[in-house]
This record gives C-alpha cells, sequence and structure tokens, in this order.
C-alpha cells in the first residue's frame, strides 16, 4: 500500500493510541495473574495482538467486552508448544523469561524483520537461572526454553535492548528462589521505569540501585488481578506533534504529561527546537514557529530518532542527534534507512563513528520514499513531507499497522 501527501499545512485535534509498550506489559501481567483482570483503553495494534496471541498460547483467554476494553482471564497453563510472537521485538523478549517459567519445552518464533533480530543476549542469562536453552547459532529465533525458572544470579548485558530485562522483571517474581540481577550497559531505563510502574500495579515488587546496575526479585510473590487502563502513546504522537510544529497547529488528547514513557521526550526536543507548545492536564498543543537547530540525546528513547529527523530537517542549521548505536537492530536499520530516504528528500544526514547523527536543515523536496516495512519510517517521511512544495509517495505505507493502524487516517483530519 502506498500513501501519497501533498505539501499542506495542518489544523486539528487527535486522540492519540493507547500506547503498545503499556497494552503489552499489562497483557503479560494479566496473564500472570490468577483471576480477572480488566484491561480498559486498549486499542489493537499488530504488537498488541502479537502479545494477546501468546498470553493465549500461554493460558490465558481473552474476552472483547467492547470497543476498548478486554477482560483476561490468568494462569500459566501452555496450551502450545510453539509459541508465535509476530514481529514484535517487545513480546519476543519479554515473553520469553515468562515461558521458561514452564517445565514444558516452549519454542518462540515468529516472522518478518523479527528472525534477524539478535535473541543472543537472553541465553545467558537464562541458562544461569536455571533454564535449558536451544537457539539457532548467533541467538536468533527460534528459541527454546524449557524451566522452571530456579532464580539466583545473573548477568545481564542491557546494551542492546532493556525488554529482555523487563522480561525478567515479570518473570523472576515466580521463580522458586529469589534472584539478583547485575545489568551493565543499561540504555532506555524509562522502560524499566514502565515495567516497574506496571509490576507495582499489579501487586509486585522489584528493588534497585540508583543507577539501575543492580537488581533484586523476591521469589514467592503473587500478581493480583485488577482493572487496568492503557494510557495514550506518547510514541505514536510525536510526529503528528511534529507536524504541527512544522505546518501549522496540532492538538494531542489523551496524552499524560507525566507519563513514565520514554518518548515524552519529544516536548524538551520541540521546545529546544523553538516550537510553541501548550501543555494541559490531558492533553498538548504544538503550533508552529520558526525552528532552529538542536541538540538531542535520544540513548534512553531510540524509537524518537525519526521523529526527530523530520523535526531536524525543518530547522534552520545542523541539528545534533545523540544514540545512533540504539537504531542498528530495529524494523530496519533505522540510521541508514534515515539517511537514505530523507536523502531522497533533500536532506542531507552525517552518521558519525561517534555514536552521532547530523540532520542539515533546509528545504523540503517532494519524493518517493520507502518505509523499509519499518512503521516509524513511514509516518516521519509522511510528516516531513507535508513542509514539501508537491507531492510525495510513501511506499510500504501500511507499515504503520504495526503501532498506529489509525495514522493515516488521523493524519488526514487535520490536513487543511
Amino acid at each position: 500500500m502506498d500513501k501519497k501527501i501533498k505539501g499542506a499545512g495542518v489544523q486539528g485535534t487527535v486522540h492519540a493510541p493507547s500506547s503498545k509498550s503499556y497494552a503489552q506489559r499489562a497483557i503479560a501481567a494479566a496473564l500472570l495473574a490468577e483471576g480477572e483482570t480488566v484491561l480498559e483503553n486498549m486499542e489493537l495494534c499488530s504488537d498488541t495482538r502479537a502479545a494477546l496471541m501468546v498470553a493465549g498460547s500461554l493460558g490465558a483467554t481473552a474476552v472483547h467486552n467492547d470497543e476498548l476494553t478486554y477482560t483476561i482471564k490468568g494462569g500459566m497453563r501452555p496450551v502450545a508448544s510453539t509459541i508465535d510472537i509476530g514481529e514484535s521485538g517487545l513480546s519476543t523478549r519479554m515473553f520469553t523469561p515468562i515461558a521458561s517459567l514452564s517445565a514444558k519445552p516452549l519454542t518462540i518464533t515468529g516472522r518478518g524483520s523479527i528472525l534477524k533480530r539478535p535473541m543472543e543476549m537472553m541465553i545467558g542469562p537464562l541458562s544461569s537461572l536455571g533454564v535449558s536453552v536451544t537457539a539457532q547459532e548467533g541467538g536468533y529465533l527460534p528459541i527454546t526454553v524449557q524451566g522452571p525458572l530456579a532464580g539466583g544470579e545473573a548477568e545481564v548485558d542491557g546494551g542492546v535492548s532493556s525488554q529482555f530485562l523487563t522480561g525478567l522483571l515479570m518473570a523472576l517474581p515466580l521463580a522458586q528462589n529469589d534472584t539478583t540481577l547485575y545489568v551493565g550497559r543499561l540504555n532506555s531505563i524509562p522502560y524499566i521505569n514502565m515495567t516497574i510502574d506496571v509490576l507495582r500495579n499489579f501487586g509486585i515488587e522489584v528493588g534497585h540501585n540508583e543507577d539501575y546496575s543492580e537488581f533484586f526479585i523476591e521469589a514467592g510473590q503473587k500478581y493480583t488481578p485488577r482493572t487496568y487502563n492503557i494510557e495514550g502513546d506518547w510514541s505514536g504522537a510525536s510526529c503528528l506533534l511534529v507536524a504541527g510544529a512544522i505546518a501549522g497547529e496540532v492538538t494531542i488528547t489523551n496524552l499524560n504529561p507525566l507519563s513514565l514513557q520514554a518518548d515524552v521526550e519529544i516536548v524538551n526536543a520541540l521546545s529546544r527546537a523553538g516550537a510553541e507548545i501548550i501543555t494541559e492536564a490531558n492533553k498538548i498543543t504544538v503550533k508552529k514557529h520558526p525552528l532552529q537547530a538542536f541538540e538531542f540525546d535520544a540513548t534512553h528513547c531510540p524509537d524518537l530518532f525519526p521523529a526527530l529527523v523530520a523535526l531536524a530537517a525543518n530547522c534552520k542549521g545542523v541539528s545534533v542527534i545523540k544514540g545512533t548505536e540504539r537504531l542498528t537492530h530495529k524494523e530496519s536499520d533505522r540510521a541508514e534507512t534515515l539517511k537514505e530516504e530523507f536523502g531522497k528528500m533533500g536532506v542531507k544526514i552525517d552518521i558519525s563513528e561517534a555514536n552521532t547523527m547530523k540532520v542539515h536543515g533546509g528545504k523540503i523536496r517532494p519524493a518517493i520514499v520507502n518505509s523499509h516495512n519499518d512503521h516509524r519510517i513511514a509516518m516521519a517521511t509522511a510528516v516531513a513531507a507535508l513542509a514539501a512544495d508537491g507531492e510525495s509517495t510513501i511506499e510500504d505505507a501500511g507499515a504503520v499497522n504495526k503501532s498506529y493502524p489509525d495514522f493515516w487516517d488521523d493524519l488526514a483530519a487535520i490536513i487543511q
């Protein structure tokens, strides 16, 4: 599916989709809670559907009550020997430790780009915690695990992704023994804070030191079923907020300004670029204003990179964005993909070995660009195209279904 975007102004209000990061964590918690959990404000994207399917394979049953509410009856009782996680990185790394609670061998597999993303960081820690692990050479899926998860001590490398640590923190409260995790190079700390927040809401406590290098998880805890509201998604909203900054005025509702989500940092980036911002209790408005180059460290919020590039492309001067080493193992090699596709739009991007990207702002030209089956590339190039003098084409535009199926409708609703 291709989408055509003409250079245009924007004006209007959009209701932010629900956070897939919170939704997937809440689905995992509901699986591990004996009893019925009600998840409210949960819209389904590809990744959330994948999490529901995995939870079902592991023993949960889900009932769709109305458009945005689901009742999940929990209980870790695997009903399948093969667990299909679709193309979701979080579901892979989160549900593999959870599957390791089972004494039954379970094989985790998926499709598409997830089969090329490294999972080797899971093998050593799971083995240290008493799990039998069999994987493809290089640690790629499919991976077979057999518990039960014993607990104990393990070293975890957080340099590639924090998602595996999320899975351990969710599974280990149900392990046989207490556990101490020693974590090195942890990136995306806000995502771990989100995990701890969800755990606390379901009655689970984990301890950690100030720099998140050690975690202590007490065994024998129990998840408590509850009613849980999924908050709006700052990741999905980020590109539309950038659209307001470069092409008019956009208000996004269903957003918590005090959210623990990493991508709430888009507000700081917009502010540094000079956009006009109005923040209220459950919404944020961004208005067009002359934009200047900015510096921003996206190490702990790498999903913002595409939106930040769309913003920087419309700024006067050269913007510097740090954290490119976090972009290699995404749906595409995002650093190179951003350089290639924004290059077609006349935007020069330099990527240095110093973990830094420099974006040369200037005139956006209409172009035919490709999403590389990456939802965030599709959204970012579409927003950048609003500033072009002419019509651009976004190829493989259906990639947005991974996180934000209504993106094209919501964008069309605000284009003037």
